[in-house]
């Protein structure tokens, strides 16, 4: 096979022969030149974007991949030992939730308030690390067992503050009502009732009870109240007077000195005068009444208390 070349500047033909053994031997080395340039230069760009890590360097591979295994089970421990503290943690307040319970249980009935009212027999929920088999605690259960806790001591805080509201309640009602002796010697020298007048005779109504004793001896307050009268009345001498709320109203007459002034609070016990003759008597003496919405009852009822 020839190829013919023409030359416009000489005016001649020239002939190449291809099948000429020189001919094809300069032909094969240019083409094995191009294609060795060719692959010396794709490997030296495949170096550069993997950072010498070639597809000849499978030990390598290996290595990089136990390590990242190995670093993500270290991070899997150290998460699950994070859970089980969690959950450790989780089961010391369910405990503190249950003693909680029993408190509130032990106060209902101390306070003889219907259990129904305040309810604290239900199951507490259960979970947390232990339980289950052995299985350690997840986070999907931890985060369940949360939310039900969180609930259960919503629950629990109104409950005792509704239980206090109510104890407190039950508890000033107690101190307001008149309980005990105005004084802490002596003897009752009349009683509640019908009499005979001391000065003139005459059968009369006596409204309360007289406490004999000594002059100057200390007379108390029989309830928790608001003093509302503290000196003279006509026939008591100087009494005094506490109004002790729910319809409840307390007199001491007679004494020799008033300690306490109107519109000052007393506790059951406080001293508030000092026993006395003055007034309509015949000697010292404390006359206590006891008043329910404005009427006398006979002291004894509450003295015997």
């Amino acid at each position: 096979m020839n190829v013919i070349f023409l030359s416009k500047r000489e005016g001649k033909a020239r002939q190449l022969n291809l099948a000429h053994p020189l001919t094809i031997t300069l032909i094969a080395g240019f083409v094995f030149v191009v294609l060795g340039s060719a692959f010396m230069l794709g490997v030296q760009l495949g170096r550069g974007n993997h950072d010498g890590l070639t597809l000849t360097d499978p030990v390598r591979v290996g290595d990089m991949l136990a390590q990242q295994k190995a670093q993500i089970a270290e991070l899997k421990q150290q998460l699950q030992l994070k859970v089980d503290a969690m959950a450790m943690r989780l089961g010391e307040i369910n405990a503190h939730v249950i003693r909680l319970d029993a408190l509130g249980k032990h106060l209902t009935e101390m306070a003889d308030i219907d259990s129904r009212e305040f309810n604290f027999d239900r199951d507490p929920p259960r979970g947390g690390a232990g339980e289950g088999g052995g299985v350690s605690a997840q986070i999907p259960d931890l985060t369940a067992m949360l939310d039900r806790l969180d609930k259960r001591v919503d629950l629990r805080e109104s409950q005792l503050s509704a239980l206090e509201n109510v104890i407190l309640s039950q508890e000033l009602k107690k101190e307001i009502h008149p309980e005990g002796r105005p004084v802490e010697n002596g003897f009752i020298s009349s009683y509640f009732g019908e009499r005979e007048d001391p000065f003139d005779g005459e059968e009369t109504f006596h409204k309360g009870v007289d406490f004999a004793g000594t002059k100057g001896e200390t007379v108390v307050a029989v309830a928790a109240g608001v003093i509302t009268w503290a000196g003279e009345r006509s026939g008591f001498g100087k009494l005094i007077e506490i109004n002790h709320g729910d319809g409840y109203v307390t007199r001491y007459g007679h004494n020799e000195k008033t300690l306490v002034t109107v519109g000052e609070t007393v506790k059951r016990g406080d001293p508030i005068g000092l026993m006395g003759s003055t007034g309509r008597s015949t000697g010292p003496h404390v006359h206590f009444e006891v008043l329910r919405n404005g009427r006398p009852v006979d002291p004894l009822s509450f003295i015997g208390r």
